[in-house]
Protein backbone atom coordinates (compact mmCIF):
# COMPACT_ATOMS: atom_id res chain seq x y z
CA UNK A 1 0.00 0.00 0.00
CA UNK A 2 0.98 3.55 -1.34
CA UNK A 3 1.76 5.91 2.50
CA UNK A 4 -0.05 9.11 1.34
CA UNK A 5 2.19 12.09 1.40
CA UNK A 6 2.50 14.92 3.82
CA UNK A 7 4.36 18.36 4.43
CA UNK A 8 5.27 19.42 7.60
CA UNK A 9 6.72 22.95 9.43
CA UNK A 10 9.00 23.26 12.17
CA UNK A 11 6.47 25.67 13.81
CA UNK A 12 4.01 22.47 15.10
CA UNK A 13 7.14 19.99 15.10
CA UNK A 14 5.93 19.55 19.12
CA UNK A 15 6.30 16.72 22.26
CA UNK A 16 2.59 15.13 21.78
CA UNK A 17 1.73 16.87 18.39
CA UNK A 18 1.51 15.12 14.86
CA UNK A 19 0.54 17.03 12.12
CA UNK A 20 0.53 16.79 8.06
CA UNK A 21 -0.78 18.71 5.22
CA UNK A 22 -1.26 16.11 3.04
CA UNK A 23 -0.26 16.27 -0.91
CA UNK A 24 -2.42 14.40 -3.33
CA UNK A 25 -0.35 11.23 -3.38
CA UNK A 26 -1.18 7.96 -1.83
CA UNK A 27 -4.59 7.37 -2.20
CA UNK A 28 -6.77 4.86 -4.26
CA UNK A 29 -8.81 7.19 -6.54
CA UNK A 30 -8.16 7.62 -10.13
CA UNK A 31 -9.12 10.28 -12.93
CA UNK A 32 -9.69 13.71 -11.95
CA UNK A 33 -9.43 12.41 -8.12
CA UNK A 34 -6.36 11.10 -8.12
CA UNK A 35 -5.33 9.95 -5.70
CA UNK A 36 -5.63 11.00 -2.16
CA UNK A 37 -8.99 12.79 -2.49
CA UNK A 38 -10.60 13.19 1.14
CA UNK A 39 -13.90 15.07 -0.64
CA UNK A 40 -17.32 13.35 0.70
CA UNK A 41 -18.44 16.37 -1.50
CA UNK A 42 -17.54 15.08 -4.45
CA UNK A 43 -18.13 13.12 -6.65
CA UNK A 44 -15.43 10.24 -6.41
CA UNK A 45 -16.65 6.58 -5.30
CA UNK A 46 -17.34 7.54 -2.34
CA UNK A 47 -15.43 4.07 -1.00
CA UNK A 48 -12.22 5.50 -2.23
CA UNK A 49 -13.00 8.38 -0.34
CA UNK A 50 -13.46 6.24 3.17
CA UNK A 51 -10.33 4.44 2.05
CA UNK A 52 -8.26 7.35 2.01
CA UNK A 53 -9.59 8.74 4.61
CA UNK A 54 -8.52 5.82 6.64
CA UNK A 55 -5.17 5.89 4.95
CA UNK A 56 -4.80 9.36 6.30
CA UNK A 57 -5.72 8.55 9.73
CA UNK A 58 -3.07 5.90 10.21
CA UNK A 59 -0.97 8.32 8.81
CA UNK A 60 -1.10 10.74 11.33
CA UNK A 61 -0.86 7.41 14.30
CA UNK A 62 -5.05 7.73 15.31
CA UNK A 63 -7.49 4.99 14.87
CA UNK A 64 -8.88 4.90 11.12
CA UNK A 65 -12.09 6.16 12.69
CA UNK A 66 -10.81 9.31 14.47
CA UNK A 67 -10.10 11.78 11.75
CA UNK A 68 -13.31 14.45 12.23
CA UNK A 69 -14.14 17.09 9.54
CA UNK A 70 -16.24 19.46 9.54
CA UNK A 71 -19.13 20.53 6.81
CA UNK A 72 -17.36 23.73 5.42
CA UNK A 73 -19.45 26.81 5.10
CA UNK A 74 -16.79 29.64 4.55
CA UNK A 75 -17.94 30.66 7.72
CA UNK A 76 -16.59 32.47 10.85
CA UNK A 77 -18.27 29.53 13.37
CA UNK A 78 -16.07 27.28 15.07
CA UNK A 79 -16.75 24.31 17.19
CA UNK A 80 -15.40 22.55 20.02
CA UNK A 81 -14.93 18.69 19.72
CA UNK A 82 -14.67 15.87 21.96
CA UNK A 83 -15.42 13.00 19.96
CA UNK A 84 -16.03 11.99 16.15
CA UNK A 85 -19.65 13.32 15.07
CA UNK A 86 -22.49 11.17 14.54
CA UNK A 87 -24.43 11.71 11.14
CA UNK A 88 -23.91 14.91 9.52
CA UNK A 89 -20.98 16.57 10.81
CA UNK A 90 -21.87 20.71 11.82
CA UNK A 91 -21.75 23.61 9.55
CA UNK A 92 -18.48 25.26 10.68
CA UNK A 93 -14.88 26.57 9.36
CA UNK A 94 -13.12 26.06 12.68
CA UNK A 95 -12.04 23.44 15.00
CA UNK A 96 -10.66 23.02 18.27
CA UNK A 97 -9.60 19.46 20.81
CA UNK A 98 -7.99 18.01 23.53
CA UNK A 99 -8.89 14.67 23.08
CA UNK A 100 -6.14 12.40 22.41
CA UNK A 101 -6.35 10.40 19.83
CA UNK A 102 -8.91 12.81 17.83
CA UNK A 103 -7.45 14.12 14.19
CA UNK A 104 -9.10 17.62 13.23
CA UNK A 105 -8.69 17.86 9.27
CA UNK A 106 -9.80 20.46 6.94
CA UNK A 107 -10.46 19.87 3.57
CA UNK A 108 -9.56 22.37 1.10
CA UNK A 109 -7.95 23.13 -2.80
CA UNK A 110 -7.19 26.11 -2.76
CA UNK A 111 -8.20 27.84 0.30
CA UNK A 112 -5.85 28.34 3.20
CA UNK A 113 -5.64 25.10 5.43
CA UNK A 114 -4.62 26.49 9.29
CA UNK A 115 -3.53 24.14 11.59
CA UNK A 116 -2.45 25.54 15.20
CA UNK A 117 -1.36 23.51 18.90
CA UNK A 118 -0.68 24.65 22.47
CA UNK A 119 1.98 22.13 23.79
CA UNK A 120 1.62 22.76 27.26
CA UNK A 121 -2.16 22.92 27.42
CA UNK A 122 -2.52 19.92 24.94
CA UNK A 123 -5.10 22.03 22.80
CA UNK A 124 -5.11 22.06 19.25
CA UNK A 125 -7.08 23.82 16.27
CA UNK A 126 -7.82 23.22 12.31
CA UNK A 127 -9.29 25.96 10.35
CA UNK A 128 -10.65 26.54 6.50
CA UNK A 129 -9.70 30.18 5.32
CA UNK A 130 -10.88 31.42 2.28
CA UNK A 131 -11.21 35.07 1.76
CA UNK A 132 -14.69 34.97 2.92
CA UNK A 133 -13.87 33.63 6.23
CA UNK A 134 -10.66 34.81 7.27
CA UNK A 135 -11.86 38.22 6.59
CA UNK A 136 -15.07 37.51 8.36
CA UNK A 137 -13.07 36.16 11.45
CA UNK A 138 -12.85 32.31 11.31
CA UNK A 139 -8.66 32.53 12.57
CA UNK A 140 -9.95 34.27 15.44
CA UNK A 141 -13.20 32.01 16.45
CA UNK A 142 -11.04 29.21 16.28
CA UNK A 143 -8.32 30.41 18.55
CA UNK A 144 -10.59 31.29 20.91
CA UNK A 145 -12.43 27.88 20.86
CA UNK A 146 -8.94 26.67 21.88
CA UNK A 147 -8.99 29.56 24.77
CA UNK A 148 -12.16 28.14 26.03
CA UNK A 149 -10.37 24.30 26.17
CA UNK A 150 -7.53 25.91 28.23
CA UNK A 151 -5.09 27.29 25.46
CA UNK A 152 -3.13 30.54 26.10
CA UNK A 153 -2.44 32.70 23.04
CA UNK A 154 1.01 33.51 23.67
CA UNK A 155 1.79 29.57 23.72
CA UNK A 156 -0.07 28.69 20.58
CA UNK A 157 1.67 27.85 17.21
CA UNK A 158 -0.09 28.12 14.23
CA UNK A 159 1.11 27.31 10.56
CA UNK A 160 -0.78 28.04 7.00
CA UNK A 161 -0.16 24.98 4.38
CA UNK A 162 -0.88 25.01 1.27
CA UNK A 163 -2.99 26.86 -0.85
CA UNK A 164 -3.69 29.09 -4.05
CA UNK A 165 -0.66 31.60 -4.40
CA UNK A 166 -0.50 35.10 -4.63
CA UNK A 167 0.56 34.78 -8.69
CA UNK A 168 -2.59 32.59 -9.13
CA UNK A 169 -5.11 34.24 -7.33
CA UNK A 170 -6.80 37.04 -9.77
CA UNK A 171 -9.96 38.67 -7.84
CA UNK A 172 -12.39 40.98 -9.29
CA UNK A 173 -13.14 45.40 -8.86
CA UNK A 174 -15.28 44.28 -5.65
CA UNK A 175 -11.66 43.90 -4.00
CA UNK A 176 -9.73 45.12 -2.04
CA UNK A 177 -12.61 47.51 -0.45
CA UNK A 178 -14.25 45.39 2.39
CA UNK A 179 -10.65 44.02 3.64
CA UNK A 180 -9.67 48.03 3.91
CA UNK A 181 -12.70 49.08 5.03
CA UNK A 182 -11.82 46.83 8.16
CA UNK A 183 -7.59 47.34 8.47
CA UNK A 184 -6.05 49.76 6.19
CA UNK A 185 -2.49 47.65 6.36
CA UNK A 186 -4.28 45.57 4.59
CA UNK A 187 -4.02 47.25 0.89
CA UNK A 188 -0.31 45.41 0.65
CA UNK A 189 -1.80 42.20 0.37
CA UNK A 190 -3.35 43.64 -3.29
CA UNK A 191 -1.34 43.90 -6.17
CA UNK A 192 -2.73 44.93 -9.76
CA UNK A 193 -3.45 42.26 -12.07
CA UNK A 194 -2.99 42.40 -16.01
CA UNK A 195 -6.49 42.72 -16.41
CA UNK A 196 -8.14 46.45 -15.67
CA UNK A 197 -9.37 46.44 -12.52
CA UNK A 198 -8.95 43.28 -10.88
CA UNK A 199 -5.99 42.74 -8.56
CA UNK A 200 -3.66 39.55 -7.31
CA UNK A 201 -4.48 38.42 -3.88
CA UNK A 202 -1.75 37.41 -1.16
CA UNK A 203 -4.49 34.60 1.04
CA UNK A 204 -1.75 33.10 2.71
CA UNK A 205 -0.25 36.57 3.29
CA UNK A 206 -3.48 38.03 4.98
CA UNK A 207 -4.04 34.97 6.91
CA UNK A 208 -0.33 35.28 8.30
CA UNK A 209 -1.25 38.99 9.28
CA UNK A 210 -4.22 38.46 10.88
CA UNK A 211 -2.43 35.37 12.94
CA UNK A 212 0.12 37.64 14.36
CA UNK A 213 -2.07 40.01 14.93
CA UNK A 214 -3.59 37.66 17.48
CA UNK A 215 0.01 37.87 19.68
CA UNK A 216 0.76 34.20 19.15
CA UNK A 217 3.79 32.38 19.63
CA UNK A 218 4.70 31.49 16.23
CA UNK A 219 2.86 31.64 12.51
CA UNK A 220 4.48 30.08 9.80
CA UNK A 221 3.25 29.34 6.16
CA UNK A 222 4.22 26.51 3.60
CA UNK A 223 4.54 28.78 0.66
CA UNK A 224 3.20 26.38 -1.95
CA UNK A 225 0.54 27.30 -4.56
CA UNK A 226 -1.99 24.86 -5.23
CA UNK A 227 -3.03 25.94 -8.43
CA UNK A 228 0.00 26.16 -9.67
CA UNK A 229 1.63 22.73 -8.46
CA UNK A 230 -0.89 19.96 -9.88
CA UNK A 231 1.25 16.95 -9.03
CA UNK A 232 1.13 17.61 -5.21
CA UNK A 233 -2.28 19.69 -4.92
CA UNK A 234 -5.80 19.68 -6.23
CA UNK A 235 -7.09 23.42 -6.92
CA UNK A 236 -10.91 24.46 -8.14
CA UNK A 237 -9.20 27.52 -9.80
CA UNK A 238 -7.48 25.16 -12.00
CA UNK A 239 -10.50 22.92 -12.58
CA UNK A 240 -12.42 26.23 -12.98
CA UNK A 241 -10.23 27.79 -16.04
CA UNK A 242 -10.19 24.29 -17.61
CA UNK A 243 -14.07 23.83 -17.40
CA UNK A 244 -13.30 20.57 -15.63
CA UNK A 245 -16.58 18.87 -13.89
CA UNK A 246 -15.32 18.03 -10.73
CA UNK A 247 -12.21 18.23 -8.38
CA UNK A 248 -10.54 16.54 -5.60
CA UNK A 249 -10.38 18.17 -1.49
CA UNK A 250 -7.14 17.93 -0.19
CA UNK A 251 -6.78 17.33 3.52
CA UNK A 252 -4.26 18.64 6.25
CA UNK A 253 -4.94 17.51 10.04
CA UNK A 254 -3.51 17.79 13.16
CA UNK A 255 -4.01 15.77 16.38
CA UNK A 256 -2.75 14.76 19.77
CA UNK A 257 -0.66 11.59 20.07
CA UNK A 258 0.39 9.81 23.45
Amino acid sequence: MTTPSTIETSALALPGVRHGFFTREGGVSSGLYASLNVGNGSRDDQRNVRENRERAATALGVARDALVTIYQVHSATAVTVAAPFEGTPPQADGMATSEPGLALGILTADCAPILFADPHAKVIGAAHAGWRGALNGVIEATVSAMETLGAKRAEIRAAVGPCIGPASYEVGPEFPAPFLALDGAAERFFRPAPRDRHYLFDLPGYVRHRLRALGLAAADIVALDTCADETRFFSYRRTTLRREPDYGRGLSAIALVD
